[in-house]
């Protein structure tokens, strides 16, 4: 039975078949093997419905709208104008610049892909014109966009608490060190290989120039205080957050820029529309057949068989983030963390890891595997907008992934980085 559950599943990846998909056709086939053709399938509508019948995911759509609003809306730019004039003046300062710009992005929308395809086409652009090597430009990009879904609002924080029933605000609340030392580790990684290759500085820090851009960017850069201020606050909830997110993002590029007419914003909700739609299938079909997983035992048989190898926390840990980067290879991001959150809890749970502080890793250890082959989707977008091909940025990516899985072991070894600053806001869970 665990080749249906498992093999069946596997070959239906291995054979391209969309996530959804794939979860539909494996839930039926097994359900045909349990009871044959006399079954009532109205079991699995409704746990379809029930899946996506959650007023949080609402937050979803609006977030996904607000990133690729920004992105057209000129609000990209100024982030990245603000950004150099901050850090540019240092040795490979554009390199720089994009970590300092990813984190600012960050806290404006919750997806690595939006923010590869938004700031990837600005700073790549600005590095090549400098004189830097197209793979180590476009290596930069794909490390510094994984920062975006683990720094609040994310998209991949708020599926992984709906999914493991953890509140969303803390969720939410708990990324924010982590994204911030993941901006660190990256500029430290950077600050090293500038050095290593001698890559050039930018010009003279003026303080006249920073606060020109700050004048300039001063609207997109309050994004992040809005948001992050209004959930802390209670003067709203993570999902109307999101909405806030996209009026505000609207506002500014049709109201303030004038960068997006009607046309765009039509273009731009169908789009919205359409990544919104693969979503909640994933999320209504990976209910049912977490429903068929646990119900057939395979979840408790796991929890048992990690259990008999250790119960140290630490020890737990690393098996699963060793899994999970095997996982990340092959499954992508949203669909991964939909599936195995339901699997990944008991074990937590048996093992004494706390999911609000094991659930940041997992989504960070998701977002890594955005970077790695065969089916690692930042790879893809850089590959389509930078025109390098894919073995050479899959090269030239694999050095950054030191600093980013060394954040990953540290946030294991210290679970206060992920967890006082939810407790100091949020209160005690």
């Amino acid at each position: 039975m665990i080749f249906g559950y498992v093999g069946l599943l596997l070959i239906l990846f291995a054979g391209a078949v969309p996530v959804a998909f794939a979860l539909a056709g494996t839930s039926i086939a097994v359900t045909l093997m349990e009871r044959g053709f006399d079954f009532n399938p109205a079991f699995m509508v409704q746990k379809a419905v029930s899946g996506i019948d959650n007023f949080m995911l609402l937050s979803v759509p609006f977030f996904i709208y607000a990133g690729k609003i920004m992105n057209v809306g000129g609000i990209t730019v100024r982030i990245y104008a603000f950004a150099k004039s901050l850090v540019g003046s240092m040795r490979g300062g554009l390199a720089q610049v994009n970590v300092v710009a990813s984190i600012i992005f960050a806290g404006m929308t919750g997806t690595a892909v939006s923010e590869a395809a938004g700031l990837g086409t600005v700073v790549m652009k600005s590095m090549k014109e400098e004189g830097y090597e197209d793979d180590f430009a476009v290596a930069v990009v794909a490390a510094s966009s994984t920062i975006g879904p683990i720094i609040p609002p994310s998209v991949p924080l708020v599926i992984f608490a709906l999914m493991a029933n953890v509140s969303v605000g803390s969720m939410l609340i708990a990324g924010l060190v982590p994204g911030l030392l993941m901006g660190a580790a990256l500029m430290a990684w950077i600050a090293v290989l500038a050095r290593r290759k001698n890559l050039p500085r930018g010009a003279p820090f003026s303080v006249a120039l920073l606060l020109s851009t700050l004048r300039e960017g001063f609207l997109p850069l309050m994004t992040p205080v809005l948001l992050i201020g209004g959930i802390v606050s209670g003067a709203f909830t993570p999902t109307e957050a999101a909405a806030i997110a996209a009026l505000y993002a609207t506002f500014l590029a049709m109201v303030v820029y004038r960068e997006v007419g009607i046309p765009e914003l039509m273009e731009i909700i169908r789009s919205t529309m359409v990544d919104t739609g693969v979503v909640f299938l994933i999320v209504a079909m990976a209910m049912i057949y977490g429903y068929l997983v646990t119900r057939a035992g395979l979840t408790l048989a796991l929890v048992e068989w990690i259990a008999g190898l250790s119960r140290d926390p630490v020890v737990v840990g690393l098996l699963l983030m060793g899994f999970l980067l095997i996982v990340g290879c092959f499954l992508e991001a949203t669909a991964a963390i939909i599936i195995l959150t339901p699997v990944l809890v008991p074990i937590m749970q048996v093992s004494g890891l706390d999911p609000l502080h094991f659930g940041v890793i997992v989504v960070l250890i998701m977002m890594i595997g955005l970077l790695t082959p065969p089916f690692g989707m930042v790879l893809f977008v850089l590959n389509r907008i930078s025109g390098v091909s894919l073995h050479r940025i899959v090269v030239a990516v694999a050095p950054f992934l030191i600093p980013l899985l060394g954040v990953s072991v540290l946030l294991l070894l210290v679970p206060s980085l992920v967890t006082e600053v939810p407790r100091l806001i949020m209160g005690p869970a």
